[in-house]
């Protein structure tokens, strides 16, 4: 038997779906909440030394955050290749905007300190702001817009076709994802903030929290009811084969009201994960007024795995569907790379994952703490 026969191509599929939604979650959990604090920077701290007290609370981290982003944009370029051709591509001016607002917040991390200038350092906090506000924004607007279908067709030669535009994009649904995503790591970054600063920092980051995750519970709720009362989903009518070849149009598909509901129905447990992303945002919040700093990040970080893991799971095995042509969909069983690549993949992950984990588990309990302002404006023991 050849190596890689030792598991299924079918399992090896939903394995890198699953790894997929892990690498999702893993930057949106770590990363967001260093975009939460850049969103939140201008309403919680209202002079310069508040400022570098929250920027310094995310000062050690978020570069390494970032690894996730990276980490999952190369995972789908190669388990997924179809997948990163139509997204990177119909999606480059939404990309682009975000690459643009995540390229200003280094450099507004770097600078912002190097003048000793009031309108100087206002400048880049705007940008830090921006750096953390629109690609929240804008990750939400691709997610409702995925959850709408893509307008992209293949021809008989699986060349790719993307018809729509950048101001199609903004549609309201979409928006109204994006509000979500904003919502969310807003209320993440509040609750990063309680757990790493103290005094008026603390205490506004606190307020605000517990408002983001109100607004991440209706806003979650009202897209669930819109989703099914407006937003028509997709589900495969002819037969697919898992075993089969990486070919989209070998299956045929249409679209049906409440169609992403359909495996809620099917299998009820499911309903488990749509309720963590409720009970983890309305945790959040009650545990932001009760003062308790970890469980209130913990709880944040579950919602807003259970509200990725949502999206995932309702539109299983879609992964992109199209709007154009509905048989041209990429599901978990026609758009994966071949057999052996996804086997070597997994093995690299099964050794390299646990060294990126354990590395960063141990950053984090090095750093742990409150960043001490008294530390900032004696110019010692801070990074920016």
């Amino acid at each position: 038997m050849i190596l890689h026969e030792l598991i299924d191509y079918q399992v090896l599929r939903l394995i890198w779906w699953l790894l997929l939604g892990v690498l999702l979650v893993g930057f949106a959990v770590t990363d967001g909440f260093d975009l939460g604090v850049g969103a939140l920077l201008p309403f919680v701290a209202r002079t310069d030394l508040e400022r570098r007290v929250a920027i310094n609370s995310i000062g050690p981290v978020w570069e390494g955050n970032q690894v996730w982003l990276i980490l999952g944009g190369g995972a789908i370029f190669a388990a997924w290749p179809p997948l990163y051709a139509v997204s990177f591509s119909g999606f480059y001016l939404a990309m682009f905007a975000i690459l643009a607002a995540l390229i200003v917040r280094p450099v507004g991390f770097k600078y912002r300190s190097k003048r000793d200038s009031a309108a100087w350092r206002r400048g880049w906090d705007c940008a830090l702001f921006l750096g953390g506000f629109v690609p929240a924004l804008i990750f939400g607007v691709a997610v409702g817009n995925t959850l709408q279908g893509v307008p992209f067709r293949f021809d008989e030669d699986l060349r790719i076709f993307y018809e729509g535009s950048f101001f199609g994009l903004l549609n309201p649904f979409a928006l109204l994802c994006g509000l979500l995503s904003v919502a969310m790591v807003v209320m993440h970054g509040a609750t990063w903030l309680v757990l790493k600063t103290e005094g008026p920092v603390a205490a506004r980051a606190r307020s605000y929290g517990s408002l983001a995750a109100l607004a991440t519970v209706a806003l979650f709720a009202l897209g669930g009811v819109a989703l099914f009362l407006f937003v028509g989903g997709y589900k495969i009518t002819g037969v697919i084969n898992p075993l089969g070849p990486s070919n989209p149009l070998m299956k045929s598909v249409e679209t049906a009201r409440a169609a992403w509901f359909a495996n809620y129905a099917a299998y009820p447990w499911l309903l488990a994960v749509p309720g963590l992303g409720f009970l983890g945002a309305a945790g959040a919040g009650l545990a932001l007024r009760a003062r308790l700093e970890v469980g209130a990040l913990l709880l944040s970080g579950l919602s807003i795995a259970g509200i990725i893991a949502t999206v995932g799971v309702s539109m299983f095995p879609f992964i992109l569907p199209s709007s154009l042509d509905p048989r041209a969909s990429l599901t978990v069983w026609d758009a994966s790379s071949s057999h052996l690549t996804l086997f070597i993949m997994l093995v690299c992950t099964v050794i390299f994952m646990p060294i990126i984990l354990a590395y960063t588990t141990w950053v984090y309990r090095v750093l742990w703490g409150k960043v001490d302002a008294k530390s900032i404006a004696d110019g010692q023991g801070h990074a920016y």
